[in-house]
């Protein structure tokens, strides 16, 4: 029997990363519908038939100016349970930017460990599998689910955009904090592949104590070479920024940052304007949409994931395992 292929829905708040994702894979998205009634409350169905189907949704969660991070939040769950509830053969929750991902432990008496709680509310409406990229511990995040989880890097897209701008250059990886270490040497591995030349790795320490930052420890050598700051997401940028003036301090001759997924919330534009960042490189699991036109053309390139979704979808409808 011919295997059907898989149904791609894309809520609207997430429409232009789902609508990639798809003409990279070579298949429509399927129809929805999506309803806001008067109260706030509101109501999302497919319009095509489900049953026993190979179900894939795209949705990043976060917040913009239309709908919260827990409006999205909620709305994708309504969604999954929904396709359960039209018998849906497998359901698979593609989330590429995944909210409360940061909370992952205690760090304060009775603290909330939310990346465990969205855990279990994907698990309660009953998917078979999560797939997101680059979340901030990779461990807390495979140790939350007991549903099957993917996780995809950003790293491939970083060296691929990279790789032309280093050429006779001397790179150096860095990493912000002690927490993304592990991140950034599979980076440095990977651009020295690429480079046929080796590429170092340097650290930077960061202690947080009632949201004051502090740390001056630096380890690696930067002199001469050109860094490039690697993170999981850009929020505000401070943290980049601290990381930026370290490098700077220590002689680097050119400074790039790189992370998967910028927020860019409250002053970051002003803030990364002030830095000594070169160039700042993100993907669209979030669009930029908080930064203005010029920011955005002067010091920002936006790199496509759909592909790398596109290929992990393929993957996992065709029953493979996905390349690591």
């Amino acid at each position: 029997m011919t295997r059907q292929p898989p149904l791609l829905f894309a809520p609207q708040a997430g429409r232009e990363l789902g609508e990639q994702v798809s003409l990279a894979l070579g298949y429509s998205l399927a129809g929805l519908e999506e309803r806001q009634f008067d109260d706030g409350e509101h109501n999302i169905r497919p319009l095509v038939s489900v049953r026993e189907r190979n179900i894939f949704v795209i949705q990043s969660l976060y917040d913009d100016h239309e709908q919260s991070v827990n409006d999205r939040l909620v709305r994708l769950l309504f969604f999954l349970n929904a396709l359960r509830d039209a018998a849906a053969g497998r359901v698979t929750a593609v989330v590429p930017y995944l909210c409360y991902s940061r909370k992952d432990r205690q760090t304060q008496a009775r603290d909330p460990v939310t990346t465990r709680y969205v855990a279990q509310l994907f698990e309660s409406a009953g998917v078979d599998c999560v797939v997101t990229m680059d979340v901030h511990n990779l461990a807390a995040f495979q140790n939350s689910f007991r549903c099957r989880t993917e996780h995809l890097e950003g790293t491939g897209l970083f060296v691929q955009h990279f790789v032309p701008l280093l050429r006779g250059e001397a790179p150096v990886a860095v990493s912000p904090d002690t927490g993304g270490m592990k991140r950034v040497r599979r980076f440095a591995d990977a651009l020295a592949r690429a480079l046929d030349q080796p590429v170092p790795t340097a650290i930077l320490e960061k202690q947080r104590m009632n949201r004051h930052v502090t740390g001056d420890l630096f380890a690696g050598d930067v002199a001469g070479k050109t860094a490039i700051i690697l993170d999981d997401l850009i929020s505000s940028g401070t943290t980049l920024v601290r990381a930026a003036n370290a490098c700077r301090e220590r002689g680097a001759a050119r400074i790039f940052a790189a992370a998967t997924h910028g927020l860019f919330v409250q002053d970051a534009e002003r803030i990364l304007s002030d830095s000594a960042i070169e160039r700042i490189v993100v993907t669209d699991t979030i669009p930029p949409f908080r930064l203005s036109r010029s920011f955005l053309d002067e010091r920002v390139a936006v790199l496509t994931a759909s592909a790398l979704i596109a290929d992990a979808i393929r993957h996992l409808h065709e029953g493979n395992d996905l390349d690591r």
